[in-house]
């Protein structure tokens, strides 16, 4: 047991608890660590660019995580049906789970591209004026969903184990007593898959609660201007602050402002607020079943 302890102490409880530590400190790396007490939670509630972060990351939790639940559990249960080829039919749909985050955050901002990307040329052709996607403010959050929805396989290869386990006995006598697809699903699937449903929610709610990557690389790539070279963009949040998370403001203060001290707080907050989160749903779960 002694390599399994020591990587928990020295990779998850020492992180951890340095991090609280930090978070009542005014911190830098290149000075002494300065007790401050509660001013950083304090400074918490008076960030405005804290308050629109936090926003647009909770939007993402709550439209985004749903929409990939949804789209991997139909993905799957349509998988399903198939009879021939299923495996071919699979690997397709799991394939661009596989995509790197950047890559496919750079191809996505391309075929969305206002006026001129292969969409929105299709749409034309059907005449629809297409919206301007990662370049309006309205539309750039919908646009990651989009990209969401695109790389659901990593959710659709658990909905898709959970339903062939599904006890057939149990469908087709409940279809004999004249129960239709709907009640089927709710009274002999969805019980079943339960456990994976609430799973994949408390995945996606951590995961999301940590945006970072997708919305950092639409907003550079969007606003045709890269990183510098510390590897902090002056357009994250393009346009108008849309796509700015909870993560990248977080990132920006530890690494361009320098007050780690503060960030340490944010990441504290971010911790609890996901294991809340997760706690909630887990309990949630235990009731329902």
């Amino acid at each position: 047991m002694a390599p399994a302890t020591v990587g928990i102490v020295v990779f998850f409880l020492y992180p951890l608890s340095s991090a609280v530590y930090f978070s009542f400190t005014k911190f830098d790396l290149l000075s002494t660590p300065e007790w401050v007490g509660l001013r950083n939670y304090r400074h918490l509630f008076d960030d405005p660019f804290l308050t629109r972060a936090a926003t647009n990351t909770l939007w993402l939790c709550a439209v985004l995580v749903p929409a990939r639940m949804l789209g991997g559990l139909a993905t799957a249960t349509l998988l399903t049906t198939v009879k021939r080829g299923g495996g071919i039919v699979r690997t397709i749909f799991y394939l661009p789970a596989l995509a790197p985050p950047v890559a496919a955050t750079l191809a996505f901002v391309y075929l969305l591209k206002p006026g001129v990307g292969p969409v929105d040329t299709a749409l034309a052709h059907l005449g629809v004026d297409g919206p301007l996607w990662f370049n309006s403010p309205d539309w750039s959050k919908p646009s990651l969903v989009l990209l969401g929805l695109w790389g659901v396989g990593d959710v659709m290869v658990l909905y898709l184990a959970a339903l062939l386990d599904v006890p057939q006995a149990q469908l087709e006598a409940a279809q004999i007593d004249g129960a239709g697809a709907w009640h089927r699903f709710r009274h002999v699937t969805l019980p079943h898959i339960s456990p994976v449903v609430v799973f994949t929610a408390v995945v996606g709610v951590i995961t999301t609660l940590q945006y970072f990557a997708q919305a950092a690389v639409a907003a550079s790539a969007a606003s045709g201007q890269a990183t510098t070279g510390a590897g902090i963009s002056s357009t994250f949040g393009y346009p108008e602050g849309s796509t700015f998370t909870y993560p990248l403001w977080l990132y920006v203060v530890g690494f361009r402002y320098g007050a780690l001290g503060y960030a340490n707080a944010m990441a504290v907050v971010l911790f609890l607020v996901a294991f809340a989160v997760s706690l909630l749903l887990l309990r949630r779960s235990l009731k329902v079943s």
